[in-house]
This record gives structure tokens, sequence and C-alpha cells, in this order.
């Protein structure tokens, strides 16, 4: 028996092995202390590496498939563990008939100058954010190529320092404040950085918005919504 209608946030996870501390949206605590029931679904295949630089399109029917499943099975609303899928938004949005939010991107056009910090600057294509309705001209800082954050979650390894792994997310966040001193929000789009967002907000000064926060949003204004 599936969980009744009202009942859960389904959350499309990349196939992965990496820590996932309180804050990584692919942590059940991260939801359990937002009192936000939770389901996640591993699409297998999809690695890090398939989804963050090859962007391999034979992974969106799984994902649409993995979506449908969630929703017969009593999702309200629809989630995933990579903010680069926002490239999938229209058609797993099309796919389902409840709320989809693939990535944390969502959010950046709501911000007066906003600022993004990514895993792989690279790999964020000008489709990737345009798929996202992310503003034109909108500054992008990745961490550093090779960094302890950047290597273990892209090799998809099994151990994380996540001082160190603190450490490379601010200091993509100070760099970008650096160069772009105007950005007024940072918007983290990897989401396994939501575990230092209070670091880079002591460290920038400036608000700080990831996938835990819009979800944790998005399911409140849902639960208002309902009769």
């Amino acid at each position: 028996m599936g969980m009744p209608r009202s009942g859960f946030l389904g959350i499309l996870m990349l196939d992965t092995r990496f820590p996932r501390p309180a804050g990584d949206v692919g942590s059940p605590q991260t939801w359990r202390r937002a009192g936000i029931p939770v389901r996640f679904m591993t699409v297998e295949g999809a690695t890090p590496q398939r989804i963050v630089k090859d962007a391999d399109p034979a992974l969106l029917q799984p994902f649409v498939d993995a979506a449908r499943r969630l929703v017969r099975e009593g999702a309200t609303m629809l989630s995933t563990s990579c903010g680069f899928l926002a490239s999938y938004q229209d058609a797993l949005s099309q796919a389902v008939d409840v709320p989809v939010i693939t990535s944390s991107l969502l959010q950046a056009a709501r911000f007066a100058r906003p600022g993004i910090v990514t895993i792989d600057a690279a790999s964020l294509t000008p489709s990737v954010l345009a798929a996202a309705r992310v503003p034109d001209a909108t500054p992008v800082q990745g961490v550093e190529p090779g960094c302890e954050f950047h290597r273990r979650i892209l090799s998809n390894h099994r151990t994380l320092d996540l001082q160190r792994a603190e450490q490379d997310v601010v200091r993509a966040a100070m760099k970008l404040i650096e160069r772009h001193p105007a950005v007024t929000d940072i918007v983290m789009e990897c989401t396994n950085m939501p575990p230092y967002r209070s670091a880079v907000s002591g460290a920038t000064g400036r608000p700080v918005h990831d996938m835990e926060t819009l979800l944790v949003d998005a399911w409140a204004a849902l639960r208002q919504d309902k009769p």
C-alpha cells in the first residue's frame, strides 16, 4: 500500500554512494527535522558524471518513469538530488500532475542580483541556466576543480571530509562576491551544499538560498493551498 495522496515529497535520486550529512537533499535527517514526509527513488546508472559532466540524454526517460511511479505511489511534490537536472524541468513537469522542482536554480529569478555557486562551472552551460529561467548575465562561480568537494562528489567516492568540503564551498562563495560585489543573494546550485549554508552566509554577509530552503518553503506553501 502507498502512502495517502496528501503524503510525501518524492525525490528522484542520482545513483550515488558519497556521504550525505543533514541538509543534503538526500539525507533523511534533512526532512525529518523539517517535518516533511519524504520518499527517495534512485535512478539506476544516473551517476554524477553522467548528469553533470556528460549531460547524457539517455537518462531523461528513466527520470520520467521514476517521477510517474512516485506520483502513482502518492507523491504530491517532486524534486531531485542534482541542480543540473534543471535541464529536465519542463519534461518532468509535463509528465506528472504535481509540482516539480528539479533544481535550486529555479529560485534565482526571485532575487534582485543573484549569484550562483556551483559544483562545476564548466558544465553549468547556458542551456541548463535557461532551463531554470536564471536571469541573463547572472554570475556563476564554481568550486575549485579537483578540490575535496568537487572530486569526491563527482567521482562518487564513499568518503568526504566535511570540514574541507565546507572550506571549498565558502572559498567559491567568497570568490563570487569578490568578483561581483553587487550580488545581493547567493544561490547554491548543488544539492550537496546546504550543510554549508550558515558558513557561506557568515563569510559573505549575503542571504544564501539552496535546495533545502526552496523545498521547505514550497512544501509549506503547498500545505497552505490544501483545503
